[in-house]
């Protein structure tokens, strides 16, 4: 098993970040995105700077939705990861 690189990550926080409107919760983000909660924290400050997720309070927890930009961040990464995998490179 290999080390995923930042980039990974940041697609696997803006996907799960997509997969809901109301967003998610920092904990299941932790959870789901398989990192821990203070390297999420850099990670989220990154992805708000950057406006490419929004975070938000949603029945008194903040949340966090990925924005317009976030998704097309998102697409374009899928794209490339494709486009390097049929070349046998891996992301």
């Amino acid at each position: 098993m290999t080390n995923r690189q930042t980039v990974q990550i940041l697609a696997d926080v803006l996907s799960l970040t997509s997969e809901d409107k109301n967003g998610k919760p920092v904990t299941e983000l932790c959870r789901k995105a398989n990192i821990s909660h203070g390297r999420l924290q850099r990670f989220l400050g990154n992805l708000t700077g950057s406006g490419l997720i929004n975070k938000i309070e949603y029945d008194g927890k903040h949340t966090f939705v990925i924005t317009s930009k976030g998704k097309t961040y998102l697409e374009e990464y899928r794209k490339f990861s494709e486009y390097a995998e049929s070349f046998g490179l891996e992301m």
